[in-house]
């Protein structure tokens, strides 16, 4: 297997933290380059190269001639083909690797922290640990950062789902995941969720000065 020499394109979204998570369960080595929203880095013509939709997550695999990489589920499932010849986050098994898939795929067509969602998360986990075969896998990995944030649009409490509420508290303990939510900088979800009101004057801050909207992370 090739040693991977891989630069991370990224910034604080729940798109990029997918992305971080898989690069440190698999442990495989990266640089990080935080881009501004406010400085709107993403549109600047360097980084169109890279990804010519203009949005984070994108990575650069050095070790592979410069292959350029964008949308992180695309990125998942590249680094996993690369990068876990064990099959830990996507499996060898032919059955298991479609229902992650199909998982990876549910995720990019638009999940967010909604209620109807969060019901179907909740079956999806009855009697289970992990969503997929019984082990963390990327369909975990995919879901999480967005599951975690059902704050930000205002799902205040997951308690009526006890089997949601603990796969994200199952997921929040592996040491990996802990390494990959603190890129590019300290985790402070937790913190803003605990407190409402700062909570939402972060999220005016974040509409209104960095302009962070959702076409410019995926």
């Amino acid at each position: 297997m090739t040693t991977p020499d891989i630069t991370f394109y990224t910034a604080v979204t729940p798109n990029a933290i997918k992305v971080s998570i898989v690069l440190e369960e698999l442990e495989i080595p990266y640089k990080v380059r935080e881009l501004s929203f406010k400085d709107e880095e993403q549109k600047q013509p360097w980084f169109l190269k890279i990804n010519p939709n203009a949005k984070v997550p994108a990575i650069t695999d050095h070790s592979r001639g410069n292959f350029h990489v964008f949308e992180s589920g695309a990125i998942m499932i590249y680094l996993c083909e690369h990068y876990d010849p064990e099959g830990k986050l996507l499996p060898k098994d032919p059955d298991l690797r479609s229902q992650v898939i199909q998982w990876v795929m549910f995720q990019m067509g638009g999940l967010g922290p909604m209620q109807g969602q969060a019901i179907h998360f909740n079956s999806a986990l009855e009697g289970k640990e992990y969503l997929v075969g019984n082990k963390f896998t990327l369909a975990d990995a995919i879901s999480f950062p967005w599951v975690r944030a059902h704050a930000f649009s205002g799902i205040e409490s997951i308690d009526e789902f006890p089997n949601l509420k603990a796969w994200v508290a199952r997921i929040s303990a592996r040491p990996a995941v802990q390494k990959g939510l603190n890129v590019p900088v300290p985790d402070k979800l937790q913190e803003l969720m605990d407190n409402p009101e700062i909570l939402d004057e972060f999220i005016k801050h974040v509409r209104s000065i960095f302009k962070w909207n959702s076409t410019d992370e995926k």
